[in-house]
């Protein structure tokens, strides 16, 4: 049985932190799918040329081998609190990516030193947030980070206390810190459950 439960009606993950590994998460509904009752009928039948995916499970799983890479980059480094959302943790027939993020400390951040140690690992130089960075793709109205371009996957630093960056903002105007915004749906602000990758 899955540590992760299936999407509610909204077709979001439920609201709550589900501490996983990567080998529970492949077994869960947020890259196996929903049982076959409950599913969309394009989950396993979706075909993107583009990426080369018949179904979105498969897809899926693309995806997660992708962000086991960037998540062990940053174990590596001793940052263990990673987590990990977005269209992944909705119901989404083909979600375009994973988003997620991690807590580091503000020395390591602004002195760039974790920039420059994460892409002494990496082997395509894809870690930075620059917005300079930041290049077109096809279809897509916004310019993406080179992580985003390499993995199809976006983590961003957060530092407790400091909510600058996120650009994502409640009803009310204010910008959320990542560990709020991350909590909610962009679809209609509803409450999701955000993934914490743990260690197996």
């Amino acid at each position: 049985m899955s540590l992760i439960p299936p999407f509610n009606r909204k077709g979001l993950l439920p609201p709550g932190d589900y501490e996983v590994t990567f080998d529970e998460l492949r077994q869960s509904p947020l890259v196996i799918g929903p049982e076959a009752r409950h599913r969309r009928a394009t989950w396993d039948a979706k075909w993107d040329a583009k990426w080369d995916a018949k179904w979105d499970a498969k897809w899926r799983a693309t995806l997660l081998v992708n962000l086991e890479i960037l998540t062990k980059q940053l174990w590596s480094l001793g940052i263990t609190d990673v987590f990990a959302d977005g269209s992944f943790a909705e119901d989404k027939d083909h979600p375009n990516d994973i988003d997620g993020y991690f807590v580091c400390d503000l020395d390591s951040l602004k002195s760039g030193r974790l920039v420059k140690d994460l892409n002494r690992i990496d082997p395509h130089k894809a870690w930075t947030w620059d917005p300079l960075l930041r290049q077109p793709f096809l279809g897509y109205p916004k310019r993406q980070l080179p992580m985003w371009h390499t993995y199809r996957v976006e983590l961003y630093p957060h530092v407790a206390g400091f909510s600058g960056g996120t650009g994502i903002l409640d009803r009310f105007g204010n910008e959320l810190e990542f560990p709020s915004a991350f909590r909610q749906s962009r679809r209609d602000g509803s409450l999701r459950g955000i993934i914490k990758l743990k260690q197996g």
